[in-house]
């Protein structure tokens, strides 16, 4: 019993671990930094990613009201002229809008901060690309990051289940299956449709790292569920599956997401 609690702590350990490092190293994360405006220090998070058709809105706060904000943005992976907008200082923060874009619509952005004397671009390493994608219901998107969830905490469980003193993997599988289905291939569909229109865009119709990810895990597993009925050694085959659902999960998530074609569409 004391055993399989502690697997159990194990696998929900290594699932907030994988889920903490998806977030923070995916292409969606805000660009966080600070930069100096003459002898002030000012700090910014800039926004990777938009849910919704309205104006996506930049905001910085500066604490001296001389400090002025130029906003430029172009559509990302085409040959636009800069667009500008001059930012508006309400309340301590400089505050300007980027225009919406279509589902899996991207624009690249950058900030001029400027006073009397100086200017600093933010961020000064180059611009933020940010996406911009269809609202997603809650009674949608909630389930779908549950059953993920799950699917990765019984996939990890599965696999430390061989440290067990008598190993029984068959309804840890089951279980792996069903959420992996239920997150990935049922309410993961649906997510995708409400954000970007489209219910699949893995192989073989995209490229979507996401989406393809997702179906090498369920091949994996769906290998492991036949051979723990063939092999005399079916361990080998959880433990792979285990081990090959880790190392996709942590391949961070939207890598290689849908993105709009903008040569495809008429100019603006």
């Amino acid at each position: 019993m004391k055993r399989n609690l502690t697997l159990w702590i194990i696998a929900f350990l290594v699932t907030i671990a994988t889920a903490v490092f998806q977030r923070f190293t995916g292409p969606t994360y805000p660009v966080k930094g600070e930069t100096i405006l003459k002898d002030t220090k000012i700090q910014y998070t800039l926004d990777r990613s938009h849910s919704g058709q309205e104006h996506h809105l930049i905001k910085i706060k500066v604490r001296d009201k001389n400090v002025t904000g130029l906003l430029k943005w172009k559509r990302h992976k085409t040959s636009d002229n800069w667009s500008f907008q001059r930012m508006r200082y309400i309340d301590g923060e400089l505050v300007g809008a980027l225009p919406p874009q279509p589902p899996a619509g991207k624009l690249e952005y950058q900030i001029i901060l400027s006073d009397d004397e100086y200017q600093v671009l933010v961020p000064q390493e180059g611009p933020v690309v940010i996406r911009f994608k269809g609202e997603v219901p809650a009674y949608v998107l909630i389930p779908h990051i549950i059953f993920i969830f799950l699917a990765m905490l019984f996939s990890t469980r599965t696999g430390l289940e061989y440290f067990n003193n008598e190993p029984k993997y068959e309804k840890l599988v089951y279980l792996t299956l069903i959420f992996l289905i239920l997150g990935g291939f049922i309410f993961g569909p649906v997510v995708q449709y409400f954000a970007f229109g489209a219910l699949w865009t893995g192989f073989p119709f995209g490229y979507d790292l996401t989406d393809n990810k997702t179906l090498i895990a369920l091949i994996g597993w769906l290998t492991a569920f036949i051979m723990m009925k063939r092999s005399e050694k079916p361990y080998r085959w959880i433990i792979a599956a285990s081990v090959l659902m880790f190392i996709v999960f942590l391949i961070p998530h939207s890598l290689l997401g849908s993105e709009l074609d903008y040569s495809k569409m008429n100019n603006p």
